[in-house]
């Protein structure tokens, strides 16, 4: 009884992994009419840095505006530039109105854009739509 009650008061001591340098990568920028979430990654998709504009504290219908949408990219991108980060592709998704602010946030700072890509999916006459409603 008192062994087992030793192994499970022991702790494993684990060390955090050392965080690696990242040149290049993408930038994904998804704007909808309520949020604006920044996510940088390396070239190939693991997420190094993100922010949105909720997580930087705007709340309601604050967290939908263009300014709310360049204080989240320039935050996302100041965690990006604590692991050597430089060089990206942007790839634009959303309706919402931080779209354009946050490309531009973007594009301010030093650095370089490579390419910039709208990849909103847009329907092609898909699936039928629901019957009118009548009252």
């Amino acid at each position: 009884m008192a062994k087992e009650a030793t192994k499970k008061s022991a702790k494993k001591i684990v060390k955090k992994k050392a965080k690696s340098l990242v040149s290049s990568g993408s930038i994904y920028v998804q704007s909808s009419f309520n949020n604006t979430i920044i996510s940088i990654t390396d070239e190939i998709g693991n997420v190094i840095a993100w922010a949105s504009s909720g997580s930087i504290g705007f709340k309601g219908a604050k967290k939908s505006t263009p300014y709310a949408a360049q204080l989240a990219a320039a935050s996302a991108i100041e965690k990006a530039k604590s692991r050597g980060f430089a060089k990206a592709k942007v790839f634009v998704s959303g309706v919402g109105s931080g779209r354009e602010s946050a490309v531009r946030a973007i594009t301010n700072t030093d650095i370089v854009v490579s390419s910039i890509k709208d990849t909103t999916p847009v329907a092609h006459n898909g699936c039928r739509a629901k019957k009118a409603r009548r009252v």
